[in-house]
């Protein structure tokens, strides 16, 4: 068995200007702009770092990924993407953490609400939230000894960090 972690994060907060733009489309405003680099630092700090970034293509969760991988200097050519990550049922979560490989510990996963949510609240009875925050990271540990046994893994709640914490 061989620790493994998770970092849940819901992309930065969208713009909501253009009012004909499709919600697939709709970038990041001003403030996500700023968090999205500021969570990475953040992550960073924290000795947290991916092996491994995959990512909704919603344009919002790309711009996310993008520079969230910048700052914890994660080339953004390996971001892995993931049409179905786009509003995805939390089931789809566990289908894309099949796929990755063995050899990979540590896993970021930038989506959406209300899937993120949800998913972020059946990773451990000890943990709850109301909402996932844009931005927001939930990041969970656990022994696994290949990915597709995530769902049976018992996982521990390490950290949930957003913009506005500790400010």
């Amino acid at each position: 068995m061989e620790r493994r972690s998770l970092f849940m994060i819901r992309h930065a907060k969208s713009s909501w200007k253009n009012p004909l733009q499709s919600d697939y489309e709709r970038p990041l405003n001003d403030r996500g702009e700023a968090d999205a680099p500021m969570m990475g630092e953040r992550l960073k700090k924290l000795g947290i770092l991916p092996d491994l970034i995959i990512s909704s293509t919603a344009k919002r969760a790309a711009q996310t990924a993008k520079k969230i991988a910048n700052a914890v200097g994660y080339d953004i050519n390996d971001i892995k993407w993931y049409e179905k990550l786009y509003h995805c049922i939390p089931a789809v979560f566990e289908e894309v953490l099949y796929e990755v490989n063995d050899n990979v510990k540590t896993v970021f996963i930038v989506a959406h609400n209300p899937g993120i949510t949800q998913f972020v609240n059946e990773l451990s009875p000890s943990f709850h939230t109301d909402n996932m925050p844009t931005c927001g990271i939930v990041g969970a540990e656990f022994e696994l000894n290949a990915w597709n046994e995530f769902s049976r893994a018992d996982k521990r709640v390490i950290l949930f960090e957003y913009p506005k914490k500790n400010i």
